[in-house]
């Protein structure tokens, strides 16, 4: 049995851990196993699930409580586990990459950076280690990937980018699961109390790159629009009360239900009516293809969405420089469109997991053979 080391921050219900369940669930686990290196001791979202699945979670010290700490605890783990054959690290931006680092120190051979954003959020501090660690990367890692063009562009540095040294993997989802369905979209509907609203939906963690108060103000607009029009939010964060006070300081209290964490978000999906996502900044969003593969309409932010999430020609871009009113009046022109099934499209464009997933299992295998040629050569 060879087993993958995947190193993310935690194990909970975002885009890029679903995009990694998404592909743990759909391998051959008969050949390759998923173990994953937390920075985190606390119980995930998705914990139950991998160990089901025979996956080993092992937690490390977080940088955020000392980087001395970290680095210990990074040593102390690839001390005992240093048998891995691929080490492949899920990350935002390079601020954080000494997992690559210790790794590699450690004698682990297959080192992946995988590039999931087209932005750094935080300090300037943050954006100046980003700049740095592109400059050393080549030097922790051996293999690149991004889940667009434009989240290559802005994690690699200019010369991984000139010798094409890296490659894209589309954040594919279970299509078949979020095929539009009106029996489950009537029965969610009537669970949340909205049979005869029109429901605006969005899907995501309560963190500034979200633009969770720029959302509540272009559903203001919607409201004076239309007074049976309902705000549905699902995830949670840190962010979850200043958007609970704003919602009260406009008077939305009423008109706005937060659903907190989902398993079901298929099934959520089929109960809106509109979808609204205007981050300030994704590497793809993932949510927006499970939203198109439901058939609904989505629209996002333009210049720092990536294009390509537009699979089914559902995604209209408007730029986070409009006014809410111009939010809500693209909107409401565009309001009435016929529900339809999506998933060829989806599977078309390459965003149906099942292929991705038999290509990043045959690109795990083939890395893991090469090293075994090479150790074999040694010997």
């Amino acid at each position: 049995m060879n087993r993958i080391l995947q190193i993310v921050g935690a194990m909970n219900r975002g885009g890029i851990e679903t995009f990694i369940m998404n592909v743990y669930r759909n391998i051959d686990r008969s050949k390759l196993q998923f173990d994953f290196l937390v920075h985190t001791s606390e119980e995930c979202a998705y914990d139950e699930e991998i160990k089901e699945l025979g996956g080993n979670i092992f937690s490390v010290i977080p940088r955020r409580q000392g980087i001395y700490k970290n680095k210990r605890s990074l040593e102390d783990f690839f001390k005992v586990h240093n048998d891995y054959s691929i080490a492949h690290q899920h990350l935002s931006s390079l601020t954080y990459v000494q997992p690559l680092r210790i790794a590699k120190n450690y004698g682990i051979p297959n080192r992946i950076v995988h590039g999931h954003n087209i932005r750094q959020g935080g300090s300037s501090l943050h954006k100046y280690i980003h700049g740095i660690n592109q400059f050393l990367i080549e030097t922790y890692a051996t293999d690149y990937f991004a889940c667009s063009e434009p989240s290559a562009r802005w994690t690699f540095p200019k010369r991984i980018l000139e010798r094409k040294e890296y490659g894209v993997i589309n954040n594919a989802i279970e299509s078949e699961r979020f095929k539009f369905n009106e029996q489950i979209r009537n029965k969610i509907r009537k669970e949340l109390g909205i049979e005869d609203k029109f429901v605006i939906g969005h899907i995501g963690r309560f963190h500034p790159q979200k633009n969770h108060t720029y959302l509540i103000d272009i559903f203001k607009q919607i409201h004076i629009k239309s007074g049976e029009s309902v705000l549905l939010l699902v995830g949670d964060g840190n962010l979850r009360p200043d958007i609970e006070r704003r919602i009260q300081e406009l008077g939305l209290t009423d008109s706005v239900i937060f659903t907190g964490i989902r398993k079901d978000v298929a099934e959520i999906l089929q109960a809106m009516d509109i979808f609204l996502f205007p981050s300030l900044y994704e590497g793809l969003g993932i949510v927006l293809v499970e939203a198109q593969a439901t058939g609904l309409k989505c629209f996002t932010s333009n210049k720092v969405v990536p294009e390509s999430v537009n699979v089914t020609g559902l995604v209209e871009f408007i730029d986070l420089e409009k006014s809410p009113e111009h939010w809500a009046g693209e909107i409401f022109r565009k309001k009435d469109y016929q529900r339809k099934n999506t998933i060829n499209d989806i599977k078309k464009s390459g965003y149906d997991i099942t292929q991705v997933a038999n290509e990043i299992q045959v690109w795990y295998e083939s890395k893991i053979n090469n090293t075994i040629l090479l150790d074999n050569r040694k010997l």
